[in-house]
C-alpha cells in the first residue's frame, strides 16, 4: 500500500531483502528498543544481536555488495536499503565504499549502530552538529581504524559527524541500523576547512525517495 504521507512511497515494513535473516534481526530489534528508556540503552542492549549479524558471512548477497557509479555520495559509493520501517523510524541498510574512496563528512539525525562487514575502513569523527555554526571550522575528536567486526554506536549530538574511508584493497561494506530513514531524510554534509554545511541526501541506490521528505 502507497499513501500521500509517505509520496507514494510504500507506507508498510519495507523488506527490500526479505529473508528469514533479516525478518529475524528485525523483529528482535524491535523487541529490544521498545522498553528501552534511551538512545543509550537501546545501543547497549542491542550489541549482541547486531554482533551476531556482522558474523554471519552468508546472509547478504553479492547485489547489496556492489559499488554504485553515479550515488548520492559520490566516489562510487552504494547505499543499498535493506528494511525500513512503516513509520520511518527505523532503517537497516548496506554501506558500499570502494577501495580508496572515502564518504563526504556527513551526520545521520538518529541513533544507532554501524558495523564493518567486508574489508577495514578509517573512521574519522568530528566535534560538529547541524546546530554548529557556519564557517567554523571541524576538529577531528577521533580517528580509528575499523576491522571486519567491529561496531560503534552514533548517539547525537555528539557522535552523529564522521567520515569513512575504504583502507583496505578490497571494497568495505558497513552495516546501519538507524533510528531513521537515513538515505531519505534530509541531512547535512560539511566542509571541514571552511566548515560550510550544505543540505544532504544520500539516496538508496535500489529504492526511491518521495521528492520533499522532510526538507
Amino acid at each position: 500500500m502507497c499513501g500521500p504521507e509517505t509520496g507514494g512511497l510504500p507506507d508498510t515494513d519495507e523488506y527490500v531483502l526479505d529473508t528469514p535473516t533479516v525478518r529475524s534481526f528485525v523483529a528482535a530489534v524491535r523487541k529490544i528498543i521498545s522498553p528501552a528508556r534511551s538512545p543509550e540503552e537501546a545501543v547497549e542492549e542491542l550489541r549482541p544481536v547486531f554482533s551476531e549479524l556482522l558474523a554471519n558471512d552468508q546472509w547478504l548477497p553479492e547485489e547489496y555488495r556492489s559499488p554504485v557509479p553515479e550515488s548520492g555520495m559520490g566516489g562510487g559509493i552504494g547505499q543499498w536499503l535493506l528494511f525500513r520501517s512503516a513509520e520511518r523510524d527505523l532503517s537497516l541498510f548496506a554501506l558500499v565504499v570502494p577501495p580508496g574512496a572515502a564518504t563526504p563528512v556527513h551526520d545521520h539525525l538518529a541513533w544507532g549502530l554501524v558495523g564493518l562487514y567486508r574489508g577495514e575502513q578509517e573512521e574519522s569523527v568530528y566535534d560538529a552538529g547541524a546546530d554548529a555554526g557556519e564557517g567554523q571550522e571541524l576538529s577531528v575528536r577521533l580517528r580509528r581504524t575499523v576491522e571486519q567486526g567491529d561496531f560503534y554506536p552514533l548517539l547525537p549530538p555528539r557522535d552523529d559527524v564522521h567520515r569513512v574511508r575504504t583502507t583496505s584493497s578490497e571494497t568495505s561494506v558497513s552495516i546501519h541500523l538507524l533510528a531513521n530513514d537515513t538515505g531519505c531524510i534530509w541531512r547535512h554534509s560539511y566542509d571541514p576547512e571552511t566548515g560550510t554545511i550544505s543540505p544532504f541526501r544520500s539516496g538508496y541506490a535500489n529504492r526511491p525517495c518521495a521528492p520533499d521528505d522532510g526538507r
